[in-house]
């Protein structure tokens, strides 16, 4: 399978609640490599890489946060990095 890398920004009540946490996480268990990371104006930002249907659940296991809630989501492709890890910034 081909690997992609998605640049994707959260935002709603992101912040606070172990957003990155489990970002990481369930990144790491689906393979993922890339990072996530507070933004100042309280979204955050994440870039993951991986398969485009491991991206996919990562970012709906997100939007099922139970602790937050997400109201937007932006994603857009960018080139593969070639991380080997996934990390929180």
């Amino acid at each position: 399978m081909d690997r992609v890398r998605r640049h994707i920004i959260f935002y709603g009540y992101v912040q606070g609640v172990g957003f990155r946490w489990k970002a990481k996480n369930t990144a790491r268990r689906l393979g993922l490599s890339g990072w996530v990371r507070n933004l100042d104006d309280g979204s955050v930002e994440m870039e993951a890489e991986g398969t485009e249907r491991d991206i996919s659940d990562l970012v709906e296991a997100m939007e099922n946060h139970s602790w937050g809630s997400v109201e937007r989501i932006e994603s857009e492709r960018i080139p593969v990095h070639g991380d080997y890890s996934f990390e929180v910034r």
